[in-house]
């Protein structure tokens, strides 16, 4: 057995990467991209060359038998092909970006400080 896909991350968990980082203020956001292809070998083609094959450490070092990769086309073909045949394969892009620390950046209001109640704009919400 060896891994053949990187573990996936939450958009949130990336986040608090930036944070431990050091960055302030993080943003996330992310684009979700759908390509179609013609075969899965298209499809495993791309992910070579954008750098996106398997960069795990413990990853099986010998190629996957031929056999094995025409049974992945077959079974990626039979549930993600679209009528005219050809594949889908979604793409999630990712964008961060964070600050370096500054005193003269907003900060967080102290717990209790507020100038409305949440409470009560719901309540108002509620009756219009």
């Amino acid at each position: 057995m060896s891994p053949r896909v990187a573990p996936f991350a939450d958009l949130r968990d990336i986040g608090a990467l930036l944070q431990r980082a050091g960055f302030a203020l993080p943003v996330t956001d992310v684009d979700r991209v759908v390509v179609r292809y013609g075969n899965g070998f298209a499809l495993m083609q791309d992910l070579r060359r954008m750098g996106a094959s398997n960069v795990l450490i413990e990853r099986r070092r010998m190629p996957p038998r031929r056999t094995t990769l025409l049974r992945m086309a077959e079974i990626y073909a039979e549930r993600f092909a679209d009528a005219d045949g050809r594949i889908r394969a979604t793409f999630d892009i990712i964008w961060l970006s964070g600050w370096a620390p500054h005193a003269s950046q907003q900060q967080p209001l102290k717990p209790g400080s507020a100038k409305a109640s949440l409470a009560e704009a719901v309540r108002k919400a509620g009756e219009t």
